[in-house]
């Protein structure tokens, strides 16, 4: 295992119970345009990537045939088998692995899928040309995860690692563009949205090093109404909030 995968491990191993009810990862309304944008339906078989605590994957079940989730790190599976358990869903099931090297057969699946994930991978375009490779002809491949304006990726990558230790490095839109066309997927099409935190309530669910909690706040504080870190950072009812630009990116797989 290497030091990277033992820090991802480290991280979500703490924030598993924490980012189960984090409102963000929760909201309806994106993972309902995940599940219209990629036309879930009863037939579907679903693959969630790094699927952490099965919030996705949960929400995929209620209308898919068969939703597989694999994840790195063993308390967020718990997690998600514990959500299964407490909705009432039985089409599921889970694996922990590698997801840079994923232990399905070829044209596996009719939908995969990976949500707030890709900041983590080192080698994104090989995750993501396995996500290809155990996705069926004619299937479709779904991305959602922050990205940044050329000019501001530095700045919130910063301002990410600091929050998180195991952030690796969030990608532009023009990057995400190249990894679909080098995975050999058509047609790509994009949604965007946005995900709202209030600082102190994240940092809370998170576990940054000790003291880089306050160069989170003093990096927010300084970037009010500048946006250079390319969150909106902005006062509400005297809290400081921020929201990741996440985009959406989803293509087909044709041969």
């Amino acid at each position: 295992m290497t030091a990277h995968q033992e820090s991802i491990i480290d991280q979500f191993t703490r924030q598993a119970v924490h980012y189960s009810h984090m409102p963000g990862h929760n909201d309806e309304e994106s993972l309902r345009l995940l599940m219209h944008l990629v036309g879930i339906s009863g037939q579907d078989t679903v693959l969630d990537v790094a699927c952490g605590s099965g919030i996705v994957a949960c929400a995929f079940a209620t209308m898919a045939s068969q939703v597989t989730g694999i994840d790195l790190t063993p308390a967020m599976l718990e997690q998600a088998q514990a959500l299964a358990q407490q909705r009432g869903l039985s089409n599921l099931s889970w694996r922990q692995g590698d997801i840079e090297r994923l232990p399905f057969a070829d044209d596996s699946f009719s939908i995969v899928l990976s949500r707030y994930a890709f900041h983590h991978f080192l080698k994104p375009g090989l995750v993501l040309s396995e996500m290809a490779r155990v996705c069926c002809p004619g299937g479709k491949v779904l991305i959602a995860d922050a990205a940044l304006p050329p000019e501001k990726i530095d700045g919130y990558n910063h301002f990410e690692k600091l929050l998180d230790p195991s952030h690796h490095r969030a990608l532009t839109l023009d990057e995400f563009r190249s990894l679909v066309s080098d995975a050999g997927l058509q047609n790509p099409r994009l949604a965007f949205y946005k995900m709202e935190e209030e600082l102190e309530r994240h940092l809370a669910a998170s576990y940054p090093n000790p003291g880089d909690d306050e160069k989170v706040r003093q990096l927010l504080r300084e970037d009010l109404g500048v946006d250079r870190l390319g969150v909106g950072a902005h006062l509400r009812g005297g809290e400081i909030h921020f929201a990741y630009p996440v985009t959406v990116i989803f293509a087909e797989k044709t041969g």
